[in-house]
């Protein structure tokens, strides 16, 4: 068993190399730099993440002007669609998650541009069909979603914007409409969802580079839960004025929210738990129901008036 394993290490690290030396050889010299950073932070042999400092090369590609960030992109793509290693597909989606959460606008602006023209679930691969392949179809429906998520809000999750949201909840909704946070947390529920679908080879997470990779996303749901519990309150303490479309659509949301908590439950093991969230989630749906079941009365009530005034008045 150490043997085949050597012996793989071997085989992905010549593998490298090869397209390194291709790389160079058949690229223009500016389109062949930028690719051999991507090929250093995506490699064969390694079941580790890629190193910080390989990451921190690949977001630098975003600060030089807006063709580089083009070419990294591009490079990191089809990097990610080109190859039949599980292993090196997820570390393109780390290298992308990283983009996502740490790089520079440009960089962050061509990768949704790459989305726009990639169409509709750019990032989910079917080719894989080992088991690590599981994780690699997991990771990227979330950062499919957290892209989405970012283009609801009108700001990604790790930006100042969002950030500055803490404790000023009142003030930055005041404006909004029903609407508009139901679509958000249409969205934010849904992130919850991809991450709570999680795969069934939950021992896998011995790996370092999926270990780091759960750590990740549960930095990022750790702020979806942020955002979901802001509008759920908001939303809660304007019940009153919500249409019957919005009280149905609020309801809906929550209860696929709850849905999900087992799954997430399982890949966290009871960290982000965020019992208080989950409280107010379920407090909110009984007084969803209870105020729907009135208003259902009342509206039975009113019939029942208006018949007899009918029948009154024709009498």
């Amino acid at each position: 068993m150490g043997y085949r394993k050597n012996l793989r290490i071997v085989c992905g690290n010549l593998k490298d190399k090869g397209s390194l030396i291709k790389t160079v050889l058949s690229s223009k010299p500016h389109k062949s730099a930028v690719r051999c950073v991507i090929l250093r932070a995506t490699t064969h042999g390694s079941s580790s993440p890629p190193s910080n400092h390989r990451i921190a090369a690949v977001i630098s590609l975003g600060l030089e002007s807006k063709t580089e960030a083009c070419s990294c992109i591009q490079a990191l793509m089809d990097r990610l669609h080109s190859t039949s290693n599980a292993l090196v597909a997820l570390k393109c989606l780390y290298t992308i998650h990283n983009i996502i959460g740490k790089g520079f606008f440009i960089l962050k602006d061509q990768l949704s541009m790459y989305e726009y023209f990639g169409g509709r679930n750019f990032l989910k691969l079917l080719t894989f069909r080992d088991e690590m392949s599981k994780w690699v179809r997991w990771y990227a429906a979330i950062l499919e979603q957290n892209l989405l998520v970012s283009k609801v809000l009108g700001c990604h999750l790790y930006s100042k914007r969002a950030k500055n949201v803490i404790g000023k909840e009142k003030d930055n909704f005041s404006s909004s409409l029903n609407s508009d946070l139901l679509n958000d947390i249409d969205a934010l529920v849904e992130f919850a969802c991809e991450v709570g679908d999680l795969p069934d080879s939950l021992h896998l997470q011995r790996k370092s580079l999926v270990y780091e990779i759960v750590r990740s996303v549960g930095e990022d749901y750790r702020l979806v839960q942020r955002e979901i519990g802001t509008r759920v309150a908001e939303l809660e303490a304007r019940m009153m004025s919500l249409s019957s479309s919005e009280w149905t659509q609020f309801l809906n949301s929550l209860t696929k929210f709850e849905d999900c908590k087992e799954g997430i439950s399982l890949l966290f093991r009871n960290r982000n738990r965020n019992d208080e969230l989950w409280d107010l989630v379920k407090e909110t749906k009984a007084k969803l129901v209870a105020v729907m079941k009135e208003r259902g009365n009342d509206g039975k009530r009113t019939l029942v008036v208006r018949f007899l005034q009918r029948t009154s008045g024709a009498s």
